[in-house]
């Protein structure tokens, strides 16, 4: 088994749906959010972690959902990019409320409400302890926030992306729907795109692999299990070169 150990640079990615208020249709729930907020914080805080953040926007819309059916793909992935603005906003309100300086970059321009994404000056942000909030995706269609973070990552010289999902790590089948699931507490690239695995999409999966960034899925639901992550605990599942 490796040995994990401490991160000094992560990158965060959160699904919209992690976000998803489930007492209405779609939404954004505040206690998740400020939960996740303040467990970043402390991050932050207490450990000196430099952290990025990707927020997909599933919530609200995306791209290629039931409720996009017949619009032109590439007008309804940009209403998706739009969507993941509205969470990064709302996840750097409570990131300032607990107390830690966040600075929201977006791929496509919109200098009333974001940064403009410049990897030079994002890079700078997380050097002088702020967290950065990446939204918009990559700012063209046809590509999701699995591939943004990767990218993201890779750009701002991460060590790992932190897949925070609402499962404790990666199944070999869906553990919701099968009781005999088996949780993998590793698993190398190839094995996950052989087996199907729906840790990120194919193309994230490919980045990671051709560059050796580990990738860590974890439940976000618990709480302090960020902190874990970070610190080198062995909490979910690591994904890594073979």
């Amino acid at each position: 088994m490796t040995t994990r150990k401490p991160l000094r640079r992560v990158l965060l990615k959160l699904s919209g749906e992690a976000f998803s208020d489930r007492s209405v249709s779609g939404g954004i729930d505040p206690t998740i959010v400020s939960t996740v907020a303040t467990e970043v914080a402390q991050l932050v805080a207490e450990h000196g972690t430099e952290v990025g953040v990707v927020v997909g926007g599933g919530n609200i819309f995306r791209g290629n959902s039931p409720g996009a059916a017949g619009m032109d793909r590439s007008s309804a992935d940009h209403m998706g990019m739009l969507a993941t603005v509205i969470n990064a906003l709302a996840l750097q309100d409570a990131m300032e409320k607990a107390g830690v300086q966040t600075r929201v970059q977006t791929a496509i321009s919109m200098q009333e409400v974001a940064e403009p994404y410049i990897r030079r000056r994002a890079i700078r942000h997380l050097e002088k302890g702020r967290v950065v909030i990446f939204a918009a995706g990559l700012g063209v269609p046809y590509f999701t926030t699995d591939t943004t973070a990767a990218q993201r990552a890779l750009e701002i010289g991460a060590e790992a992306i932190l897949k925070a999902t609402k499962v404790d790590g990666v199944y070999d089948r869906d553990p919701a729907l099968h009781d005999d699931a088996t949780r993998y507490d590793e698993i190398d690239f190839m094995a996950v795109l052989n087996q199907g695995l729906r840790v990120m999409d194919a193309t994230a999966i490919s980045l990671c692999m051709d560059n050796d960034l580990p990738i860590v899925v974890f439940d976000m639901l618990t709480s302090g299990n960020i902190t874990r992550v970070v610190t080198g605990e062995p909490v979910g599942t690591l994904v890594h070169t073979a």
